[in-house]
């Protein structure tokens, strides 16, 4: 069973007086608008529709919590580049973001979502000089990389590596597609850790009748990765 495959939606939060209280341990998932963010919280919790996909840009203005376990969420984030947004609700989204990227406690990290065919926009380089100062982890998932040929996919993904070494350490990415699956053992592996959840890389014991146990190993989605030179894994 998908790691996040419990994940339902808790709450909207439009203000940041309206936080969750209970809250320990918070994932947030931000990306240009029709960058892929909803389609890949969908894929790493195995539901189709549990963030709203939208061809509208923008659709998501608010905070939305998706509980985990107790205390632990998904954070989705409003997509930026919300041409198609009024000056009002721009602003908005702004007083919210802004702060809650920069000094909510409860945030362990940072899930930011590239379209992998056109990275690096300049709002992608705002949303990272927001958040990579809190020192908190970022990973990066260049989304919709089934678009794109091999070599395609080891030049975005060594662009946006080259990209983040140079903001620090405390940044990786990877290559995902949402309509193929890909890459989504690896992503599980690095939110499971931030989110002090335990990856279920083992199934349950088996119990015979002498008392003695045995467990089956389950085949781990290594996904794509830089430290795998971006290949492909076959599933």
């Amino acid at each position: 069973m998908p790691l996040f495959q419990q994940a339902a939606f808790h709450t909207t939060v439009a203000h940041l007086r309206d936080l969750p209280t209970d809250a320990q341990c918070e994932v947030a998932f931000a990306g240009r608008s029709n960058s892929g963010k909803s389609s890949a919280i969908n894929t790493l919790a195995n539901h189709s529709r549990l963030a709203f996909v939208s061809k509208t840009p923008g659709r998501t203005q608010h905070l939305n919590y998706f509980r985990l376990d107790a205390g632990k969420y998904f954070v989705d984030l409003p997509g930026y580049g919300f041409a198609k947004a009024p000056e009002e609700i721009r602003s908005q989204w702004e007083g919210l973001l802004a702060p809650y990227l920069r000094y909510r406690e409860a945030l362990h990290g940072l899930v930011l979502i590239m379209d992998s065919r056109h990275p690096l926009t300049e709002l992608d380089l705002q949303m990272l000089g927001w958040f990579a100062p809190t020192g908190k982890p970022i990973h990066v998932l260049l989304s919709k990389a089934d678009k794109l040929t091999r070599q395609e996919q080891a030049l975005s993904l060594r662009q946006v590596q080259q990209a983040l070494n140079e903001i620090g350490a405390n940044c990786t990415c990877q290559l995902f597609s949402s309509l193929k699956k890909s890459g989504v053992g690896e992503a599980e592996a690095v939110l499971s850790r931030w989110l002090g959840l335990e990856a279920r890389d083992e199934a349950p014991p088996i119990v015979f009748p002498s008392g003695r146990t045995a467990r089956l190993k389950k085949r781990s989605a290594v996904g794509w990765s830089a430290r795998h030179g971006g290949n492909i894994d076959k599933r």
